[in-house]
């Protein structure tokens, strides 16, 4: 699988495992598929890997570690973030409306300079590593100056001491991953949701400083939630049941597809992957074959014809690269 360049002695491969479905997004996984599903990423030639503590409340982080901590350990890299402690309950408590069948902790926001550490500790702990490569800063859209002074503060020292390869921040908006761009000396972001087929709203501001800056973007939610894997009433756009009109825009670019005898997720992944500021495409997958799919989808053919079709019908902002060249 293609590599490329992320920080100073990090090379990733271009196509991440995202681990927030194996912490139970939406529904439970089992230990058995989850075990399954990063042993098939692996064989694959997966060697990036993105989680969280949210992600199931530990649940992924863990699940993860199993497998990652039997391989040789510079033969993979992982990110996770900070900005979130688990901690118990003070009382009784009923399950996430979005992460099944998670432990009985719940997420408490702290982006404070000793709470970053603290959370970078649990994490290893969880995990089971002596460290993790990348750290971002996850959803501090209510805490920009707290975040800028406490939680980069902290990534900028683990990174000068050389405990992370690279720093940066998470987030599923790109206004804000901008004003760090501008403000903090980062090497990536991780964008979720926000250059997809059916947005684009970071041609605006953050795709042209990350190039110029030459801060890498870590792709997720390229499928935004679903909607962009099987179109229909019902279906999820960023977490949330999308509404009609997305549903109806999803399901004219899926007839496209169908028309040049190609499928909606290959052009969905394979657009986002054309545009210069992406450096990986980090795919969630609950299962074995969920991961093969992803896969196979970077590498179907998406005929000429239809990219040309696309930009010709105005389906996509007219900035956005099209590959090859189209």
């Amino acid at each position: 699988m293609k590599r490329t360049r992320l920080a100073d002695g990090l090379d990733v491969t271009s196509i991440g495992l995202g681990s927030a479905p194996l912490g139970g997004l939406f529904s439970v996984v089992s230990d058995a598929d989850a075990e399954a599903t990063i042993e098939r990423a692996w064989s694959l030639g997966v060697r990036f890997y993105d989680t969280a503590p949210l992600y199931g409340f530990g649940l992924a982080e863990r699940r993860l570690g199993n497998f990652l901590r039997q391989q040789k350990r510079d033969s993979f890299a992982i990110s996770t973030k900070v900005g979130r402690l688990l901690r118990a309950p003070g009382g009784a408590t009923v399950e996430d409306d979005h992460y099944k069948g998670a432990p009985a902790l719940r997420p408490q926001f702290d982006f404070s300079y000793d709470g970053v550490m603290r959370s970078v500790e649990e994490s290893l702990g969880r995990l089971g590593l002596d460290r993790v490569d990348v750290l971002l800063v996850h959803d501090p859209d209510d805490h920009y100056d707290e975040a800028v002074s406490g939680a980069f503060r902290a990534l900028v020292r683990l990174r000068d001491d050389g405990t992370v390869k690279a720093i940066g921040s998470g987030m599923n908006q790109s206004e804000m991953l901008t004003r760090f761009a501008e403000t903090v000396p980062v090497d990536c972001f991780l964008l979720a949701g926000r250059y997809t087929l059916l947005d684009q709203g970071a041609l605006d501001a953050l795709f042209p400083v990350c190039v110029a800056k030459n801060i890498g973007i870590l792709l997720g939610g390229i499928y935004n939630s679903g909607i962009l894997a099987n179109p229909h009433m019902g279906a999820k756009f960023n977490y949330e049941d999308a509404d009609a009109a997305l549903v109806a825009r999803a399901l004219a670019l899926d007839e496209l597809c169908r028309k040049h005898g190609t499928e909606l997720k290959a052009a969905a992944l394979q657009f986002c992957m054309a545009h210069p500021a992406v450096t990986v495409a980090v795919m969630g997958a609950r299962n074995a074959a969920e991961v093969a799919d992803n896969i196979a989808m970077s590498e179907r053919a998406v005929p000429q014809a239809f990219w040309q079709e696309l930009r010709a019908r105005g389906l996509v902002d007219a900035r956005a690269p099209l590959p090859g060249g189209a």
